[in-house]
């Protein structure tokens, strides 16, 4: 086990961006990098499932351009790498859902010779010689790159955990709240993939799940710095599923609940932070004096409304 992880940490990396080409008389595109959003990277040697893209990679040098025409057996998986290209594009297009993107999922394995895309499923069913455009960015020995947590074994991510959140600090006292989100997102992502490996409820599960509450708490405050009210009132709900009486939690829901305008259930988080700790009654009650002049001039507004309909 030691020595796989030992090949794996020793692959070298390339970044790159394709286009893909059908080689019929009009040269049809079926896809391009810059289109799904990013470049593409690959690790040399960690049998990707279209095994031609390292071959051609290995002929090339950095920032050179050059077109392979490919014979159909060498591209049978360029369907499926095609399909997970453009659903990661969507979902960073906020264009389908981890839902919508588990129930494609399911129903392509169960059809076996569907994609959901039209162009896609016409290679599954018609194979063909492909052409691909490739502009290598970068190549990098191992070692001269960072790996991203996908990447990563569990140690690994576990060990990151600590020097994302001191990122994210930095960040924050820097005021770059985008920034830091970033990190403690990042973090987060990393102890929920550590939480799959566990079972619900066993003490190594509750630990990190524990660990999470940090990180939640300072991403729910950089986002309203950032004005996402709602994703506010979703982080710091997680917590409270957790930490029920979590002040800091019960705390900033409150401001973006008032922000979202949904004063009944902000009076409720205030009232509940004085309650569970008095000597933050003054700031509270700072907070519920603003709430209620807001609640007036709402009040006015909505009176305005009805007279302005009756006239």
């Amino acid at each position: 086990m030691k020595h796989v992880k030992f090949l794996l940490l020793s692959l070298p990396q390339a970044t790159f961006h394709f286009k893909t080409f059908k080689t019929d008389e009009e040269k049809t595109q079926i896809d391009c990098s810059r289109d799904l959003g990013q470049p593409f990277e690959l690790l040399i040697g960690k049998k990707f499932k279209l095994e031609v893209w390292e071959e051609l990679i290995k002929t090339m040098r950095e920032r050179e351009v050059a077109r392979f025409t490919c014979h159909r057996s060498l591209v049978g998986g360029y369907p499926i790498v095609s399909k997970s290209l453009r659903t990661v594009a969507k979902k960073a297009k906020g264009e389908i859902t981890e839902e919508h993107n588990h129930h494609e999922h399911s129903c392509s394995l169960s059809a076996m010779k569907s994609t959901g895309y039209p162009d896609l499923d016409d290679l599954l069913v018609n194979e063909q010689d492909l052409i691909f455009e490739i502009e290598l960015l970068k190549f990098e020995k191992p070692g001269e790159f960072t790996k991203e947590t996908w990447q990563m074994d569990a140690d690994e991510k576990l060990s990151i955990v600590p020097r994302l959140k001191e990122d994210g600090n930095k960040l924050y006292q820097a005021k770059k709240y985008k920034e830091a989100a970033e990190k403690y997102a990042k973090a987060l992502g990393c102890l929920e993939q550590l939480c799959l490996r566990e079972k619900p409820g066993d003490k190594p599960w509750r630990e990190l799940d524990r660990m999470k509450i940090p990180f939640l708490l300072n991403y729910a405050q950089c986002k309203l710095f950032l004005g996402d009210f709602y994703e506010v009132i979703e982080h710091t709900s997680t917590v409270l599923e957790k930490d029920q009486d979590n002040i800091k939690a019960l705390f900033r829901r409150a401001k973006a609940h008032v922000k979202c305008w949904n004063p009944k259930e902000a009076r409720e988080d205030f009232n509940r932070v004085a309650t569970l700790d008095p000597s933050l009654a003054k700031a509270v009650k700072k907070e519920l004096d603003e709430l209620d002049r807001l609640t007036k001039e709402h009040d006015a507004e909505d009176r305005n409304k009805l007279k302005s309909l009756f006239k």
